[in-house]
């Protein structure tokens, strides 16, 4: 099929032209489905001054890990593979993620990867393990994701370009700060400042309402840390269970006057963008058939993933364009989802792709998203995977879409099915 043709098909769906079979056929339950039989993760906390601000990415992740052996109870030693999406770490966090296992239960015969496709490393991970146990290379997997921005993130993160690349107008693109380059696609686009702040307030209201009424708790693993007082100096044992980026009393009105970051006369700022923040999340995947032989109890299953590549200086289109390739693989349309995780990266971006895309936006982040509660860089995909299929199963929903866009012009989606 010619790229033409892809387009013409992919315009079609969002139109509402469902293809054969389409939702239902979702539903149908075969021995080679790759399901999950365990997924949460930790709380997400502000970078610099959160629960996590003086604990190593990797001991969160092993905490996380270890939760994924209690809740399914599973012989860590029939996991073959876990695969880490970080982004931060020197050398790719490899060292420090394969001590992580070890620390969490799994024996030496469990190997270990990291990798970094940045704001979907997450999500790559968990489609990498279930792609793994697809082709019979791995039985039993864990995709997972991990991020420690108050301990590594900084500048020089990028290393320096030759002159071939920075002569090279697209590639010297990647380099552009994403808050810059979101400020000028607001304003190319249109979204203003009033929409941006109103969905920044919506996503703060939800997540306190829904951390109020305790619907992150059954995803969310309590910690034990050792966290430094900055006034005091004095280190304590805290252990941290919720997400300490959400706010009360946040509205439109109250975000209106934060100044902005990036423009003088600009709509982005610290209350409409994702939060910096630390945290980690994992999902237990193997075939339905293995699920079952080991008694396994199966919450939901993966069905497809997209990965797709826009402009750089459009990173922020990166969900209106996954999206729905993610949809025409899984042969559904975007009414016939239930629930959408779209990473709220800015408000501006994420806004227009549901709008651009036709998204009820009550079907957004129905407990929140990132600019309420955070975006570990790596750990947001496999975050959004435990979310997701929690409040499915609390809902009663079935059909849930994961979706970002991706630091230098990419996004990525995956369709998931709750049971």
């Amino acid at each position: 099929m010619g790229a033409l043709d892809r387009i013409s098909q992919i315009g079609s769906q969002l139109s509402g032209q469902q293809s054969a079979g389409g939702r239902e056929k979702l539903f149908e339950k075969n021995p080679d489905d790759i399901v999950v039989t365990a997924c949460c993760r930790s709380a997400l906390t502000k970078g610099g001054k959160g629960g996590f601000k003086d604990t190593p990415a990797a001991d969160i992740l092993a905490g996380v890990l270890k939760a994924i052996i209690d809740r399914s109870r599973i012989n860590p030693a029939l996991v073959e593979d876990v695969c880490v999406g970080t982004v931060l770490a020197p050398g790719g966090g490899a060292t420090e993620m394969r001590a992580a296992s070890l620390v969490a239960g799994f024996p030496e015969t469990t190997a270990v990867r990291t990798l970094n496709r940045q704001c979907s490393s997450g999500l790559q991970a968990c489609v990498d393990v279930a792609n793994q146990i697809k082709t019979g290379m791995i039985d039993v997997g864990i995709g997972a994701g991990v991020e420690s921005m108050s301990l590594q993130y900084g500048p020089g993160a990028v290393t320096e370009f030759s002159d071939q690349f920075e002569n090279h107008l697209e590639a010297a693109n990647c380099k552009v700060p994403m808050g810059v380059l979101s400020e000028a696609m607001a304003k190319d686009l249109g979204v203003s400042r009033a929409a941006q702040d109103a969905f920044a307030a919506s996503s703060y209201q939800k997540a306190l309402s829904a951390q109020e009424a305790g619907l992150f708790d059954e995803e969310i693993v309590p910690l034990k840390v050792k966290r430094t007082d900055p006034k005091t100096d004095e280190t304590q044992e805290i252990v941290v269970s919720k997400d300490d980026g959400v706010r009360p009393g946040i509205t439109a009105e109250s975000l209106g006057k934060i100044r902005p970051a990036f423009a003088k006369d600009g709509s982005i700022h610290a209350g409409n963008a994702s939060q910096v923040s630390d945290g980690a999340g994992a999902v237990l995947m193997m075939k339905r058939s293995t699920a079952e032989k080991l008694g396994q109890t199966i919450i939901g299953k993966y069905v497809c993933a997209s990965i797709v590549g826009v402009k750089p200086l459009l990173m922020g289109q990166g969900p209106w364009k996954a999206i729905p390739k993610a949809l025409e693989l899984a042969g559904i349309t975007k009414d016939d989802v239930d629930i959408y995780e779209i990473n709220e990266a800015f408000a501006s971006q994420c806004l227009w792709c549901a709008n651009e895309l036709g998204i009820p936006h009550e079907k957004i982040n129905p407990k929140g998203g990132a600019i309420a509660f955070g975006h570990p860089l790596g750990a947001t995909g496999a975050r959004q995977v435990s979310t997701l299929l929690y409040e499915l199963k609390r809902t009663g929903k079935k059909v849930g879409n994961t979706s970002m866009c991706v630091g230098t012009g990419m996004g990525m989606s995956a369709v998931w099915v709750a049971e």
